[in-house]
């Protein structure tokens, strides 16, 4: 059964989160490569990884934008199918990941911050990053499996990743449960009592400025609403398919907000890392001199 989705909306979403997310992203990938090179904290190195996982789905996206001015019919060659949808799902899951990894640092580096100094050295933030990327690289092999194994693969190639066959859904909606419990539903409660204990430890702390205290709230409530109006949906999907044992209509307009998180992620970029947000300031005080030069 075919999705009835409006392309038009699709489309117009798909550009949208390009227009917004890839100029945000690029200026976040210089920074966060600027901070590396020189004097990094563990969250800029994850940071720096969130970004390139954003960059790599606003990379594919122009293929997604072909699929839904096509009328959601994929008329490129089926490998780019399977590639684009790899990419794709893999930079979900390791951007949940991620923004999880970044809580528990940021939660250690409040709460416990003895702690936290022994875990500055890089390579403690760059083995969690490498743990992060094989997990959500490992789980997306889904992807090939189910196009092309021979035992599953449809001959119905009109779709990319969708209509899928009873033996498909027989493989697919448990490992789509698997990953809704292990790659959305623990990430966000880490998150939620990381950032909750955060929050809590710096209210108890006068010394500490409204300035800072408001940083973090704003970086606690852009993490949640990237998970929340974001991923959760989409995620969700996944579990109701598995108790009904159908891929539902309307998960395809979930994947919108996916998307569409490529834009609110350098939000939280701006709340956790310093040299973001100076790079930030600097790139709109060079545009407001050139426009006014």
């Amino acid at each position: 059964m075919e999705l009835v989705v409006d392309t038009k909306v699709v489309l117009s979403s798909y550009i949208l989160s390009f227009l917004g997310g890839f100029p945000a992203n690029l200026l976040a990938l210089y920074a966060f490569s600027v901070k590396v090179h020189s004097k990094p904290r563990p969250t800029d190195i994850l940071l720096l990884n969130l970004t390139i996982s954003d960059l790599l789905l606003l990379i594919i996206l122009p293929l997604k934008m072909h699929e839904a001015a096509s009328g959601l019919k994929w008329t490129l060659p089926n490998f780019l199918c399977s590639i684009t949808s790899y990419i794709f799902f893999c930079s979900i899951y390791t951007s949940s990941l991620l923004l999880m990894a970044v809580s528990v640092f940021r939660y250690l580096g409040v709460v416990f911050p003895v702690t936290y100094q022994r875990l500055q050295k890089p390579v403690y933030p760059i083995v969690v990053t490498a743990v992060i990327w094989l997990i959500s690289a490992a789980h997306c092999t889904i992807t090939f499996i189910v196009l092309h194994h021979p035992s599953l693969a449809s001959k119905d190639a009109s779709m990319c990743y969708e209509n899928f066959t009873e033996t498909q859904l027989d493989i697919l909606l448990p490992v789509r449960f698997e990953v809704f419990v292990v790659l959305c539903f623990l990430p966000l409660i880490v998150c939620i009592y990381c950032y909750l204990h955060l929050i809590v430890a710096l209210y108890s702390r006068p010394r500490i400025s409204w300035m800072q205290k408001r940083r973090a709230i704003g970086m606690a409530a852009g993490t949640l609403a990237v998970f929340l109006i974001c991923f959760l949906p989409y995620n969700f999907s996944h579990f109701l398919g598995y108790v009904e044992h159908k891929s539902p209509k309307w998960r395809y307009y979930t994947l919108l907000l996916i998307t569409f998180n490529t834009c609110i992620d350098p939000v939280i970029f701006y709340f956790s890392s310093s040299i973001f947000r100076i790079k930030l300031k600097k790139s709109f005080f060079r545009r407001f001199n050139v426009v006014n030069g």
